[in-house]
């Protein structure tokens, strides 16, 4: 009866922990696909300007200010997603690893990917937004680095996020994959052979990433026992399974 009395009461101590924080989970992790979503239209558009696609119902100027608000929105829903992370009492996800990569006791090495992002996307926003006060050469160089930018939100998002394995998350960031593909194919393809060698490697360098995450992401987070393996702490892992609701076997699972 003691026994029974202690398992109760720790199981309502568990739920209700796990309420308390759930609406945050919901917010992070909906906050962060958002965020993709939006960095990945922001990317593409970039690569159309660069392209200088454009029609009389769709000329160039258009796309250009469709790119840079996408740009804001994505600093916004990225500003919502990292401020429910580290509210969110759950993870030890403090303020410091946010902008400095790996320094994060939870999942360091793939949060780091997501903090490598986020300044990145800072540094471009910001050079944009002061590019009339500096040189070309300067801003060209610096918004380069969205090309960086996008494939680490991509990993940030597959290794540390805890519904990757969700149909509707995972072909979220397939589809998000496959528009970025095809626009850099269309970009690299677009006034050849001029740069031909130039094309030919950054073609090459994206198919070998591409084959490269595309393997990580099957042996890794798609396969089971990937929190344990990308350094959750094991005390939160403990907690995890303590916490979890069991169907009779001892087993569950925690949002």
């Amino acid at each position: 009866m003691i026994l029974a009395s202690n398992v109760a009461a720790s199981n309502v101590v568990a739920s209700n922990v796990v309420a308390s924080n759930s609406w945050l989970w919901y917010a992070t992790r909906a906050t962060g696909v958002i965020a993709l979503i939006l960095l990945t239209g922001s990317v593409v558009l970039g690569i159309i300007v660069q392209v200088r696609a454009a029609s009389r119902r769709w000329p160039r100027l258009v796309t250009l200010g469709v790119h840079r608000n996408l740009s804001l929105l994505v600093l916004a829903f990225l500003g919502l997603h990292i401020l429910t992370a580290v509210v969110d009492s759950y993870a030890p996800v403090g303020w410091l690893s946010v902008v400095v990569p790996f320094a994060s006791s939870y999942r360091p090495v793939w949060l780091g990917f997501g903090t490598v992002a986020f300044d990145l996307l800072v540094a471009v926003t910001i050079t944009s937004l002061l590019r009339t006060r500096i040189s070309a050469r300067l801003w060209r160089l610096v918004h380069w680095a969205a090309y960086a930018c996008w494939p680490s939100a991509v990993i940030h998002s597959l290794g540390t996020g805890s519904d990757t394995k969700q149909p509707f998350v995972l072909g979220v960031t397939v589809a998000c994959v496959a528009a970025v593909l095809l626009a850099g194919v269309w970009r690299l393809a677009s006034g050849w052979p001029e740069h031909a060698t130039a094309r030919v490697v950054a073609g090459v360098t994206a198919a070998a990433l591409t084959i490269a995450v595309t393997v990580w992401t099957i042996v890794g987070p798609l396969r089971p026992g990937w929190a344990s393996r990308s350094g959750t702490p094991a005390v939160l892992l403990e907690q995890k399974h303590s916490s979890a609701p069991t169907d009779g076997t001892g087993s569950g699972s925690a949002p």
